[in-house]
């Protein structure tokens, strides 16, 4: 049984390792390591230290689905509808700019629950807190050494964690490399930003008219978000929840596919929902400018600072009973890797290959797009 490992467990990572065990045409013994203590990459969602069912996402938002990606990503988009995991954004955002045709959705879950969809579904063995080190060719496998742990060999590795990491890891993989790809992964450019999750007591109201807002005149904020309200999951400030109608109900021949989300949008029921146990959540990323003017800063000192500038656009917030910051250091691709065509084989016999968002667009469907690639390049293996 081969033994393929997949480093990262965003959503390229994810859907790499469930794409893998739907298409195997014999058994895998998938495998898949992440440095951090949990799945998300950069769509991880918190929790609050004193109650897991209030949660914030500290990475992407929402996900914006074009026209031309509601056709060509149709299957992946219906079964997260279907599922419940995605659902409409109809909770306002304030600055928000829409172009026409596109559809924006928000996991009601938090964001991580997708990722955690298509783990599941990969039925992976999963270990977190697992940062690569080095990777060596070893009798036609790969050897792949971490920072705890003995080393371990795999017949197929893919390396999903942005280009910047994969040119630092160390080994006989620096010399498989050719110049070109090296100039390529050099190429990827990163923007960098930090989020602040606040989390709130049972009862604590936060009185805006908007669920989130982009920031155009601040120094150092750029969007906030009352989680739960973006999400629609918490009544006290909308008064009212949508409630999922089934998906495959809407999907009819007579409708294309946007048509069908559009009706989605507007076709929601509204029923009261009220909740007393779970607080409010605020999630507030950062500019970018910021983000790299103190990209070296500890987190303590950035919190205070984006708390400082908080109270100027929403004075009077109520102290938050946790926070949790994050340091983006690779936040959004800005410059992927030219003709990569959504993945970079560098090794054929045992194979090696990279995916992610630095190797097509930063969004939901550039990781589609990638880990289809990925899945191209390994089906002649599997």
């Amino acid at each position: 049984m081969a033994r393929v490992l997949i480093v990262g467990a965003g959503l390229t990572g994810s859907l790499c390792a469930a794409l893998l065990r739907r298409e195997a045409s014999s058994p895998l013994r998938l495998t898949v390591w992440d440095k951090a203590g949990d799945s998300g990459g950069r769509m991880t969602t918190a929790s609050s230290p004193h109650n897991p069912q209030s949660t914030v996402d500290l990475g992407a938002q929402y996900i914006t689905c074009t026209p031309h990606y509601a056709k060509t990503h149709q299957s992946f988009y219906d079964e997260l509808l279907a599922g419940g995991i995605l659902k409409p954004l109809i909770s306002p955002i304030d600055g928000m700019v829409t172009k026409e045709g596109d559809c924006n959705f928000v996991a009601p879950h938090g964001v991580s629950s997708i990722i955690n969809h298509y783990l599941k579904q990969s039925g992976a063995d999963i270990c977190f807190r697992q940062r690569v080190t080095q990777i060596n060719l070893r009798d036609n496998k790969w050897e792949v050494s971490r920072e705890t742990g003995s080393s371990e060999q795999f017949d197929i590795v893919v390396l999903t964690m942005p280009a910047p990491q994969i040119l630092q890891l160390r080994g006989d993989i620096t010399n498989l490399i050719s110049e070109c790809q090296r100039q390529q992964l050099e190429s990827v450019s990163y923007s960098s930003r930090y989020a602040l999750g606040l989390f709130y007591e049972a009862g604590t109201k936060i009185d805006v008219p908007w669920a989130g807002r982009y920031i155009t005149s601040n120094p150092c904020i750029r969007f906030i978000s009352i989680d739960n309200k973006k999400r629609n999951i918490d009544s006290r400030y909308l008064g009212q929840k949508l409630r999922a109608i089934p998906w495959l109900a809407l999907h009819s021949a007579e409708n294309d596919f946007t048509n069908n989300w559009q009706c989605v949008s507007c076709r929601g029921h509204m029923e009261p929902w009220e909740s007393s146990e779970i607080g409010p959540s605020l999630v507030i990323h950062t500019t970018v400018p910021f983000g790299v003017t103190h990209l070296e800063h500890s987190t303590e000192d950035v919190q205070e600072l984006i708390f400082k500038q908080l109270e100027n656009i929403v004075p009077g917030l109520p102290q938050p009973v946790a926070t949790k910051c994050q340091k983006w250091r690779h936040s959004q691709v800005t410059n992927a890797a030219a003709n990569s065509l959504g993945q970079m084989t560098l090794h054929l016999q045992p194979l090696l290959v990279c995916g992610g968002d630095g190797f097509t667009q930063s969004n939901f469907d550039g990781c589609i797009t990638s880990a289809l690639c990925v899945l191209e390049a390994l089906k002649k293996h599997i």
